[in-house]
């Protein structure tokens, strides 16, 4: 027998607005100057079914999702991102069906979806652990997780700066990011077989930032 896991009663209420009002412009923006946009179409490139995508933010993901896609169901929290993502998804090659939840507790049956999408969320999820959880719970065996996230680095002096500034203002200037979280070991951690990845920093050969060290790749259910 199948299960869905929705939240009990409304999802919690992620609120946001200054933030998600910033990053609505400085994304677009970034799709372009900062090459982001090459790196959502990398990152989604050959997928295939039905797809959920957790954080969907203001849909920047929907324009790259290819032909072989039948579905994509994307889960937002914050309010004015997810009414942003509606709009995108009506422009989108495929269907997309924009919904409100939180990655802890995603509306949606055990083992219903073919792959799923974290992109840039993993630093803000209340609860990592949780939230890959939900994931695993939700891919049907086989299932691909799609992953694009900034994480920890791998020097010890900028990796002591993310930890100071987690402790203070990043998570409150940022709509809760956290930049010294370890994306590789917590998705193995959550029961994930590891497929091909790459680790590089963002922007290429730019100024080394807190949210610089990113991977992209591939894992399995």
């Amino acid at each position: 027998m199948t299960s869905s896991r929705p939240a009990p009663g409304s999802p919690p209420r992620v609120h946001h607005p200054l933030f998600a009002r910033f990053y609505a412009r400085f994304s677009v923006s970034a799709e372009t100057r900062g090459g982001i946009g090459a790196l959502r179409a990398e990152l989604l490139a050959g997928l295939a079914g039905r797809v959920v995508e957790v954080g969907a933010g203001n849909g920047l993901n929907f324009a790259h999702y290819p032909v072989g896609v039948t579905e994509v169901v994307a889960v937002e929290p914050e309010d004015r991102l997810r009414a942003l993502a509606g709009k995108a998804a009506r422009r989108a090659a495929v269907p997309v069906t924009v919904v409100p939840g939180t990655a802890e507790a995603l509306p949606a049956e055990d083992g219903s979806f073919d792959a799923a999408v974290v992109s840039l969320v993993l630093c803000t999820v209340r609860d990592v652990p949780a939230a890959l959880a939900e994931l695993r719970r939700v891919l049907r065996p086989g299932g691909e997780l799609r992953f694009f996230e900034h994480g920890a680095a791998d020097t010890p002096g900028l990796a002591r700066v993310q930890r100071g500034l987690d402790r203070t203002v990043w998570p409150l200037l940022f709509g809760g990011c956290h930049t010294s979280r370890d994306p590789l070991a917590e998705i193995g951690k959550a029961g994930f077989a590891l497929g091909p990845y790459r680790s590089f920093d963002v922007p290429e050969g730019g100024p080394r930032l807190p949210s610089s060290p990113c991977v992209l790749g591939t894992a399995r259910r």
